[in-house]
């Protein structure tokens, strides 16, 4: 190939993933952004058209909206900061030597592997007040006198479906962070020791610095996944009792399955943006080290 002369190649080889990209996602996000500045539900067919930003306005003023976003809000900070803080735990302790070491890697991914809609119905099933394991145990270890009706009640619906969230994405988090701890020299941990630092100065002056992209990108991709969960949330409640557990997806599902599709692509588009303003330090973070 002549000196200067680009080859058509690398562009071919990116082109059915690109093609993939712009079907799945590109056309759809235009779609949607399309469809907030008009009225569309569907079942009020000969409505259709153009209304320009009133539905952002029916939005705002929408209580279901600012609640659900304050649930939404919640469901991460709860759900994510817990996540982290159990699977970092965890990472540690697959990160040691121990017999049946690799039995112990595999069986705690099960949570992580499992599909969200079955996390939703097993866990609902636990969670029953009738004949659901939790009630049980806790009924047999004399910490409650009669069953509790774990997800019909608003007091204990929403943090019933964040512990269930919690339990999925640990392993997630370990996955990640034990990768991390794996590829941290041992000649640190040696010489700090040598110099007389104990477990804890240990943690937070070598394995917590050399972790801190691992944390940070894996967080963020959690945050974004949390954000987006629906198939837990609408398995065990479906947004209830009285919405105590409806987050800013589960609404605009709800809105989108009732056919409303230019209210549930409005909230999703700012959902979306939100998300996006979430990922500003990640995207600060990767143009410094370009």
């Amino acid at each position: 190939m002549e000196k200067g002369k680009k080859s058509i190649w690398p562009y071919l080889l990116v082109l059915p993933a690109l093609l993939v990209v712009i079907c799945v996602v590109f056309i759809p996000v235009c779609n949607a952004i399309l469809m907030s500045f008009q009225s569309y539900d569907l079942r009020r067919p000969n409505d259709i058209g153009f209304v320009g930003f009133a539905n952002y306005v029916e939005v705002f003023k929408d209580p279901l909206f600012w609640s659900s976003l304050w649930r939404t809000i919640l469901w991460v900070v709860f759900g994510v900061g817990f996540q982290f803080v159990f699977g970092f735990i965890l990472a540690l302790l697959l990160n040691r030597n121990f017999r049946g070491r690799g039995v112990v890697r595999a069986v705690s991914l099960i949570p992580w592997v499992t599909p969200g809609v079955l996390i939703g119905l097993m866990w609902r099933w636990m969670y029953d007040g009738n004949y659901g394991v939790i009630n049980d145990l806790l009924m047999k270890l004399h910490i409650i006198d009669q069953p509790i009706a774990f997800l019909a009640q608003t007091t204990t619906a929403f943090p019933s479906v964040i512990i269930t969230i919690i339990w999925q994405g640990v392993p997630f988090f370990a996955l990640m962070l034990l990768a991390g701890l794996q590829g941290i020299s041992g000649d640190l941990y040696e010489a700090a020791a040598i110099d007389g630092a104990n477990w804890f100065q240990r943690l937070f002056r070598i394995t917590i610095p050399s972790l801190k992209n691992t944390i940070f990108v894996t967080t963020l991709l959690r945050i974004i996944w949390v954000a987006n969960s629906v198939d837990v949330i609408f398995n065990m409640t479906s947004g209830g009792p009285a919405y105590s557990t409806q987050t800013l997806s589960v609404y605009v599902y709800n809105k989108g399955t009732a056919l409303n599709l230019s209210y549930a692509a409005t909230m999703s588009i700012l959902l979306t943006l939100l998300l996006c303003l979430v990922s500003v330090p990640y995207l600060k973070q990767m143009l410094k080290k370009n």
